[in-house]
Parts: structure tokens; sequence; C-alpha cells
């Protein structure tokens, strides 16, 4: 499992750079370059569900391990879903399970977020989460910064 590390700047307020990012309006516009038509649902709970998806209903079951709004939350990747079902017990699903997705916002002003992305994903995943990432958080920073 490899780690993958993002950053960026975004003038913004810090609760509206967290509102934006896990927002139903906006989530999909952000997470476009991993899936179209991406979806988030989550009950906000530690150790609750949530669910990262594609448009087709696929995607990955998750569950938050930590969360300090508008500063911090960690997801931990339990299995995945496909065509309706959750998958955490096949061998694919045991290789990664528990494999985390943390999102740190920092305020560094008044009106200036810092926002950072680490992610564990298998090596083979790198260009996906580096387009995702690099350029799902500049379509952030505009939305942030209109």
């Amino acid at each position: 499992m490899a780690t993958f590390n993002y950053e960026i700047i975004i003038n913004a307020p810090i609760q509206k750079v967290w509102d934006l990012l896990w927002g139903e309006e906006t989530y999909g516009e952000w997470t476009q370059f991993f899936s179209a038509g991406s979806q988030f649902k989550t009950d906000w709970e530690v150790g609750g569900e949530t669910y990262f998806m594609d448009s087709e209903g696929n995607g990955m079951f998750s569950t938050i391990r930590s969360i300090n709004e508008p500063e911090e939350v960690i997801f931990s990747h339990l299995g995945m879903v496909r065509n309706g079902e959750v998958d955490t017990a096949t061998i694919n699903q045991l290789e990664w399970s528990g494999a985390e997705e943390k999102y740190f916002l920092r305020e560094i002003g008044p009106n200036t977020t810092e926002l950072r992305a680490e992610v564990h994903a298998t090596g083979e995943m790198e260009g996906m989460m580096n387009r995702g990432f690099n350029e799902g958080f500049k379509v952030l920073k505009n939305l942030a910064e209109k």
C-alpha cells in the first residue's frame, strides 16, 4: 500500500471549504476526475456507514474513523459495493481493507484555508489518484473562491 499526499491553498474560510468538499451539490463537481457522477453518502457517525459511489451505484464502502468538523475527517475503507452488494470478504478487498483517506483543513489566515489529503492506495492507482486530487482540488478552489 502506498501513501499519496495532496495539498492546496484556498482563499476562502475553512467552513466554506468543508461545506464544498462534502456538499451534495458540489461533491460530484470536484470528484468528477475520479469518476463521472460521483456521489457521497454518510451518516457522519464514527463507526457508521459511508459510501463513495459512481453514477452506476458501484464504489467503496467505508466508515468514519475520526471527525472534527471543519478541520479533519478520516475515512477507513472496508470494502467495495458492486450491483448493490457490499463486499468486505473477498481476497481483493481484504488486501486493502482498512486503507485510509484523510482530509485536513487548517485556517492559515482569516479567509485562507490549507486543504490536505492523505490517501492509502495500491501503486497502480497512483495515476488516478494524482489526476483526481490534483484536478479536483483545482475545481474546489475555483468553487470556493467565486
